[in-house]
């Protein structure tokens, strides 16, 4: 996909939650509280604290196209300052996915979601916007939102950057279904990046936790339950209006990952039945299309501790 392919669906900035996010409040029954969070969705201004967050991190994921608009999830690492919010509307993120990573050689011109998280207070940032430029130093991203998400379902962790990029000598797998390898590194984990995108709103980044086999892992294709949060519902929302999405999983202590790019959808099922942890009476499902798998994090962590709201496993195919 081209930079001009990518301007046909260039973000609209309107203020405020889109057709599918709304179709989600309001059979989930949250509308009302919803309404009350839309002015975070209001044109981002980088200041103050936003600032000093960003400036302080060391971890982050992008959700965007690559060069044949396939939709992945990249994780992206430097030293505190590698975000440098060169303006009150534009990032500069000093880096670039690693070497075989999918999205290595980014298209410009294209909506594209960030989510910032510092593991170890669990704190996280929501950046959607337009990406710029990209060089040799990394990129530019002209932000149109920025905000907050609770601390819900973070597993703390101290990261490290991995001078070796966590590397082995283990190439970089590109496939269409997954291995038992992958199977096994979805259902010990705790963590997933998701990304999504809407026709017009662009792209998205957030952050998926639960205890490990939360991600359930059933003839190659995979499901979660869905929890309860801030009744926003971005990522589901988008996925009403296009069930593009990427995964990435990541193995925090050998530094290997596992991106997805597939098509998800959501499901409404009757509050508490086996799997459905948290009694939301929703879930996901997600296909696998394209499989990229190696050792690409750039960061490690040799300890973690659970989030305390982790609800309990519910079935039988969450056991590892």
């Amino acid at each position: 996909m081209t930079g001009s392919a990518f301007s046909d669906t260039a973000r609209q900035t309107t203020a405020g939650f889109h057709e599918g996010e709304l179709a989600v409040q309001r059979q989930a029954g949250v509308a009302r509280d919803a309404a009350r969070l839309a002015g975070m969705l209001a044109p981002a201004q980088l200041r103050g604290g936003v600032t000093r967050f960003l400036g302080d991190r060391s971890f982050a994921a992008i959700t965007a196209r690559d060069t044949e608009g396939t939709l992945w999830t990249s994780p992206l690492a430097g030293p505190p300052g590698f975000l440098h919010v060169a303006s009150p509307v534009a990032l500069d993120v000093r880096t670039l996915p690693a070497d075989g990573d999918p999205l290595r050689d980014l298209p410009v011109h294209q909506p594209v979601g960030l989510i910032v998280v510092e593991f170890a207070t669990r704190r996280r940032l929501r950046i959607n916007g337009t990406l710029t430029r990209t060089d040799g130093e990394g990129l530019r991203i002209d932000v149109e939102q920025a905000y907050g998400n609770c601390p819900q379902y973070i597993q703390s962790r101290h990261l490290h950057l991995a001078p070796t990029m966590a590397r082995s000598s283990e190439p970089v797998r590109h496939a269409g279904a997954l291995t038992q390898a992958d199977t096994d590194l979805i259902r010990r984990s705790d963590t997933f990046l998701i990304g999504t995108t809407h026709p017009t709103r662009g792209s998205d980044a957030s952050h998926r936790g639960g205890p490990p086999g939360f991600v359930r892992v059933e003839d190659g294709q995979l499901w979660w339950p869905d929890y309860w949060g801030n009744n926003m519902f971005n990522t589901i929302g988008n996925l009403q209006t296009d069930p593009t999405s990427a995964l990435l999983f990541c193995d925090f202590t050998t530094g290997r990952t596992l991106h997805l790019s597939g098509r998800a959808e959501l499901e409404w099922t009757d509050p508490g039945v086996p799997g459905d942890d948290d009694r939301t009476g929703r879930r996901v499902h997600f296909a696998p299309r394209r499989v990229v798998a190696g050792h690409l994090l750039p960061v490690l962590a040799d300890t973690v501790s659970a989030a305390p709201d982790n609800p309990p496993l519910t079935d039988q195919h969450s056991a590892l």
